[in-house]
């Protein structure tokens, strides 16, 4: 005989609220582990399609991990130091381009030549604010992973950790699945299922879609000669997950540099707004049709909702987690949506609404 209903709720929500706290506690400490079951997780129907093709799991898997080291060596040697000297120098740089937006507006309107204007104070500390806090965030980036010692760990233990996933992933759900509840394992099954096909779409196909715009924005923006396309380029591909935003602030900020680099230049600085339209244009009628497909689940309001929520919570990780569990959230959400519109609460058998008698039955003629 099964447990009742309210006795199951309360295993799961105790078993639930200890996840929680262990996340909560263990914070930084499962980075690693969390960053390797993402990367197993999205490079395992790569590792199904190589056995499809008569590979086995361990040399399928192999091939994979040899393609991820060199290009991540590739990366590391080529693309990474360019990124970092670049942030660098836009922070450095930063107030000159306050300075000379002030400039330029005192020049357009003279009125703000007032030494005591209020705008003229703030255009005045941006720079020398964006210089200070920047350099910071970039001396807490580099260290807030702890020290060198623990960034050399993360890059040794993420890529053994994906590879055992990746190897082992067949049987690590075979072995769940085995340990379902045997009445709910229908109904499980079927809501990881959604879960899954949500996140396939979203993860892989967004994380798709993002390394793809950010490439092209990165490789356009540096042959036009915006001096810090590559810059540009990596946090406009980096925010595309949401819906036009990473298209607004990298097109804003690039139009900004191509403004100050290019002033008088009007041809290269439309040749700039046009590398974000037709970025945008490829987007919404090539990438996201193909990669992600038409409905996905995840409402971008949902989205930034849960990144925040988790973000303070967990930190870093909790922001890598966001996604997953706002996914599975919301497959649970239309799965009781669902239920609810189902069930008797619903679906009112006497015609009645709330606060409302039910309407009398006309009586019948008396023989």
């Amino acid at each position: 005989m099964g447990l009742p209903v309210g006795t199951q709720a309360k295993y799961w929500g105790i078993a639930s609220a200890v996840f929680l706290i262990v996340l909560w506690f263990l914070g930084d400490v499962i980075l690693p582990f969390v960053l390797g079951g993402a990367i197993a997780y999205f490079l395992d129907p790569v590792a199904d399609r190589l056995e499809r093709m008569g590979l086995s799991r361990a040399l399928a898997v192999t091939l994979i991990t040899l393609f991820a080291v060199t290009l991540f060596i590739v990366m590391g040697l080529l693309v990474v130091p360019t990124l970092v000297s670049q942030t660098t120098s836009l922070i450095n740089i930063a107030p000159q381009l306050a300075s000379d937006l002030q400039s330029f507006l005192i020049r357009q309107f003279p009125q703000l030549g007032d030494t005591e204007s209020t705008l003229r104070q703030s255009l005045t500390a941006i720079g020398a604010t964006i210089q200070e806090r920047g350099g910071q965030l970039l001396e807490t980036v580099l260290s807030s992973v702890s020290s060198l010692l623990n960034i050399v760990l993360l890059f040794v233990i993420v890529p053994v950790v994906a590879f055992y996933l990746l190897y082992d992933w067949d049987r690590m759900v075979e072995a769940i699945d085995d340990l379902l509840p045997r009445d709910h394992a229908p109904i499980i099954r079927r809501l990881a299922s959604e879960i899954d096909q949500t996140l396939a779409s979203f993860i892989r196909g967004m994380g798709t879609v993002c390394l793809v715009l950010g490439t092209y924005y990165a490789l356009a923006l540096m042959l036009v000669g915006l001096q810090f396309g590559l810059v540009v380029g990596a946090i406009a591909g980096l925010i595309t997950f949401i819906p036009y935003v990473g298209a607004l602030i990298g097109g804003a900020l690039a139009i900004g540099l191509a403004l100050f680099q290019f002033w008088g230049d009007w041809v290269s600085i439309g040749m700039v707004a046009g590398i974000f339209v037709l970025g945008q244009v490829i987007e919404g009628n090539v990438l996201t049709p193909k990669l992600v497909g038409s409905s996905v689940g995840l409402h971008p309001v949902w989205l930034i909702f849960a990144l925040s929520v988790f973000g303070a919570l967990f930190g870093f990780v909790g922001m890598l987690v966001a996604v997953p569990v706002a996914a599975s959230i919301g497959v649970l959400t239309r799965f009781a949506t669902g239920q609810y519109k189902a069930s008797l609460l619903y679906q009112s058998q006497s015609g009645a609404t709330l606060g409302q008698a039910p309407t009398p039955e006309p009586d019948q003629e008396r023989p």
